[in-house]
Parts: structure tokens; C-alpha cells; sequence
């Protein structure tokens, strides 16, 4: 017996909910995403990746990424401990371990997190000093990351890195800054100064000693000036000194030898 139209309205539109039905039961999440599904308001647990399937009407699920969320903290005033007001921004480095945790423990993670990496931030960076802020990131960073990591671990989030991005400092501070480290930059040539004058002196002192004790290197020492004074003036120097044979004889060979070794360098 052939259908009527009205059954045949009928079958289609059965088959067309049906169809519906199984589109909407069918969900895909990516292989970094997982799906968490709650039926009738109670917890199932977390699906994907992959295909899974959902009563539709009765099962509700929300999408959770598990791939590193890189969080950029806005710029916070925050006073140190001796009392200079700096502008801090940061950006906090965090990701989702547990899907479960972090869709039932807490109402927005994302939001949270960045709450209270502004409140960590101000909290820790006012406990030091300027000097300590602007040279020992590192360390701050690292301090930021543990307490940020043990405080959302609850929510099943785990902070993988935090970073100082920029310091404002007032211009007042730039110029007493400048100040400081033009005054040490003279105090350290200074220094260098003393030094020079001091390893001069020591070095001086012991030559003396050496031309005490050897009068020959001594007399040796004043021909030597003598005769560069008057090369460069074209003198004739006449010295009232007098000298034995055989200091003579020891000058004579002394010179000899000095233009011996000037030959040979030449």
C-alpha cells in the first residue's frame, strides 16, 4: 500500500531530527584540547582528543586549551622598599595541567591567573630595594614563578615562567642615577690614578737603590742625558767631572755596547 504524502512528510522529518540529533552528539577537540562534560550538572570527566559523543539537551562541555598561555600583566605602580615609585609590567608564562581542576575550582582561570600575577607582582617587588630590581631580574623572576606556581596549583594550573619585561623609573631617579654614576666613574680614575703613581713611586724608589749601590751605572746614567740633551739642542755639553781610567775604560765599553745593540736592532 503506497504512503501518503503525510507519512512521507512524516519519515523525512524523522530522518532530518535524527540526522540533527547525530550532528549534535558528535564533538571533535584538537590534540592539544580536552572536552569537559557534564550531564544533567554532574561531572563526567574530561574527553579527546578526538571524537567523542554527547546526549544532546542533557550533556554540556566546555573547551579547555592546554598549550602555554603567555599572559601579558599590565603596568603596575609599585613602591619599593626605599620608598621609589616604579612602573613594573611582566608577562606570565602558565598552562593547564589538570582540565578538571581548572573548569571546576575556579570561575575564569585565565582571568585569575592574570589577577593575581598584578597582586604577586606588587606584593614581591615591594619587599626590595631599587638596586636589587633593576640587577637581580633573575632572581625576582624565579621568586615569581614559585609562589605564583604553588598559589595555582589548586586550580590545576602550573606557571612555567615569569618575566620582568620593563622598569619605568621617574626622571628624577634617571638624573640622580646619571649623577651616581658619573661620581663613580671619577672615583675609579682617581683610584687608577693612585695606583699608577704608587707602582711609579716603588719602581723609582728601587731604582735609586740600584744607582746607590752601582755609582758607575749612576755617572753611566747622567753621560747618557747629557749626550740626548745636546742631540736634541745641538750643544756642547762640558761636565766639571772628572773620572779615573778605569771608569772611563767602563763607560767606553758600556757605550760601546748600547750602540752595539741599537746597530742590531736597526
Amino acid at each position: 500500500m503506497p504512503l501518503t504524502i503525510s507519512e512521507l512528510i512524516a519519515i523525512v522529518l524523522l530522518v532530518v531530527i535524527v540526522l540533527i540529533i547525530l550532528f549534535a552528539s558528535i564533538k571533535i577537540v584538537k590534540e592539544y584540547e580536552r572536552a569537559i562534560i557534564f550531564r544533567l550538572g554532574r561531572l563526567l570527566g574530561a574527553k579527546g582528543p578526538g571524537l567523542f559523543f554527547i546526549i544532546p539537551i542533557f550533556d554540556k562541555f566546555f573547551k579547555v586549551d592546554l598549550r602555554v598561555i603567555a599572559a601579558d600583566v599590565p603596568k603596575q605602580r609599585v613602591v619599593t622598599k626605599d620608598n621609589v615609585s616604579v612602573d613594573v609590567d611582566a608577562v606570565v608564562y602558565y598552562r593547564v595541567f589538570d582540565p578538571v581542576k581548572a573548569v571546576t575550582t575556579v570561575t575564569n582561570y585565565n582571568y585569575a591567573c592574570q589577577l593575581l600575577a598584578q597582586t604577586t607582582l606588587r606584593d614581591v617587588l615591594g619587599q626590595v630595594e631599587l638596586d636589587e630590581l633593576l640587577t637581580k631580574r633573575e632572581e625576582l623572576n624565579k621568586r615569581l614563578q614559585l609562589l605564583l606556581d604553588i598559589a595555582t596549583d589548586p586550580w590545576g594550573i602550573k606557571v612555567t615562567a615569569v618575566t620582568i619585561k620593563d622598569v619605568s623609573l621617574p626622571e628624577t631617579m634617571l638624573r640622580a642615577m646619571a649623577k651616581q654614576a658619573e661620581a663613580e666613574r671619577e672615583r675609579r680614575s682617581r683610584v687608577i690614578m693612585a695606583e699608577g703613581e704608587l707602582q711609579a713611586s716603588k719602581i723609582m724608589a728601587e731604582a735609586a737603590k740600584q744607582y746607590e749601590e752601582h755609582i758607575i751605572a749612576m755617572r753611566l746614567r747622567e753621560l747618557q742625558t747629557l749626550t740626548e740633551i745636546a742631540r736634541e739642542r745641538n750643544l756642547i755639553v762640558v761636565t766639571s767631572q772628572t773620572f779615573t781610567t778605569g771608569e772611563i775604560a767602563a763607560l767606553t765599553r758600556a757605550f760601546q755596547s748600547k750602540e752595539a745593540v741599537k746597530e742590531t736592532k736597526e
